[in-house]
């Protein structure tokens, strides 16, 4: 079974913030001590970091849950509750994060040691210290913990590579890179040896390096959801220069012009963009019988495609995997193209400023909503009034009431009484049912 994994979907929680706490001074020379209960503490957050020693999303294969720790109570004497550590989760470099449930891309993580937030604790409840005025010096009112923010995301990896080897099977992308780095990929005689993308490190003979990746070999309809192919796609996002291999030896029967076109095909169907990129053709197998004519043939039909007589050629570089035959001319080549190419973005500028965002504010959105069960219970429901009801402590009538004026001034009960409400009408928040009073 392969050990790479390169999608996966999780869920985070936050800490809740701790509870604030209803408190008096009781000490004996104190006349009329007053409120002293503290503030509860900030919950935990949880945050994604880069690990340069993670090359794949395995660790979360049998781990989606994440949960962080939730903050201290308040106590008495005005003390407040202790502050929750924030919870790091580890991630490959090359991690693209997105909300599942808006579709909002949060992240791109890169570089070694980047951090992003992607669930915020809840902040502390205020204790009674905090609600004590010239009219009310001892109420007895606290809040509860703010609820830590609760999401799923999902975790896509897309390899960190400047250069990407494409091609259908067995046509030499494996043994091209076991060739010019220390990379070790499984090299058979059979269609997708490769299963997993494999990165090394390349240098040329001026000494100039780069990272190049063996992807496993696409055919007609990877992008379509056809073969394997369509697995490791989005791999080649990242890349910067394209390695076109070639067989160019047609020795399983094919027609080397054709495979360049179906390919080249499914790049296209996959994201136009990955067309942008520039290509360099590695004729491969030309120690073969018959490589030689297949590559005139091939750079013949390759003239016709072109448009324009004033356009650039494509760049076609014969090799050979096992004599090493032609391989230097093409690293150097390859790297001489990475230094004018600049690297292509993920996403379009615009769609970064409205899609990478940690928390938005929706201004028109309305502060709740109410609707009604086939039992005749009204239904109250929307962010901030479940928010208001989470935090408040009804094991203090103070906090109640307070929670009840916080209701009429939302227009709640005006609009219950507007949508028929009569008294001892059932009303229900979340599991909280209560009677309507007109």
């Amino acid at each position: 079974m392969s050990m790479f994994l390169d999608q996966v979907t999780i869920d985070v929680k936050a800490g809740n913030g701790g509870d604030g706490m209803v408190a008096f001074r009781r000490e004996k020379y104190v006349p009329d001590g007053g409120p002293a209960g503290g503030d509860g503490g900030r919950g935990g957050s949880i945050i994604f970091q880069v690990d340069e020693g993670l090359r794949t999303l395995m660790d979360f294969r049998y781990n989606r849950h994440f949960k962080a720790t939730p903050g201290e109570h308040g106590m008495s004497k005005g003390m407040h509750g202790r502050g929750a550590e924030d919870t790091y989760v580890s991630v490959p470099p090359g991690t693209v994060v997105r909300d599942v449930e808006t579709g909002q891309v949060l992240g791109d993580l890169l570089v070694k040691g980047q951090t992003l937030l992607v669930a915020k604790g809840g902040r502390g409840g205020r204790g009674n210290i905090r609600f004590a005025t010239p009219r009310n010096p001892a109420p007895e009112i606290s809040e509860n913990g703010e609820p830590g923010q609760e999401r799923k995301l999902e975790l896509e990896l897309k390899v960190l590579a400047d250069v990407g080897l494409v091609g259908f099977p067995s046509v030499g992308k494996s043994t091209l890179l076991s060739i010019v780095s220390k990379a070790r990929p499984k090299i058979g005689a059979y269609h997708f040896t490769t299963i997993v993308p494999n990165l090394g490190m390349v240098t040329t003979s001026d000494g100039r390096s780069f990272v190049m990746a063996d992807l496993p070999g696409l055919i007609e309809g990877a992008s379509e959801g056809v073969g394997l192919g369509t697995q490791f796609l989005r791999h080649i996002e990242r890349t910067r220069v394209i390695l076109h291999v070639v067989d160019m030896s047609g020795m399983e029967g094919r027609d080397p012009f054709e495979d360049y076109l179906l390919i080249n095909k499914e790049l296209e169907s996959y994201d136009l963009r990955l067309m942008e990129r520039p290509q360099l053709i590695v004729a491969n197998k030309m120690d073969m019988p018959e490589a030689e004519e297949n590559l005139v043939e091939f750079k013949k039909k390759l003239a016709e495609l072109k448009t324009d007589e004033w356009e650039d050629d494509i760049k076609i570089f014969p090799i050979s995997g096992v004599t090493q035959q032609g391989v230097a001319p093409l690293l150097n080549a390859t790297a001489d193209l990475l230094e004018v190419t600049p690297e292509f973005p993920l996403y379009f500028e615009d769609e970064e400023e409205e899609d990478v965002v940690n928390y938005t504010f929706k201004e028109d959105e309305p502060e709740f909503t109410v609707s009604r069960e086939d039992d005749a219970t009204w239904v109250l429901s929307g962010d901030k009034l479940e928010k208001l009801f989470v935090m408040t402590n009804f094991d203090r009538e103070e906090s109640t009431m307070k929670f009840a004026r916080q209701l009429r001034g939302m227009g709640v009960d005006e609009t219950l009484r507007t949508m028929g409400a009569k008294d001892g009408d059932l009303v229900r928040i979340k599991d909280f049912v209560f009677e309507f009073v007109d």
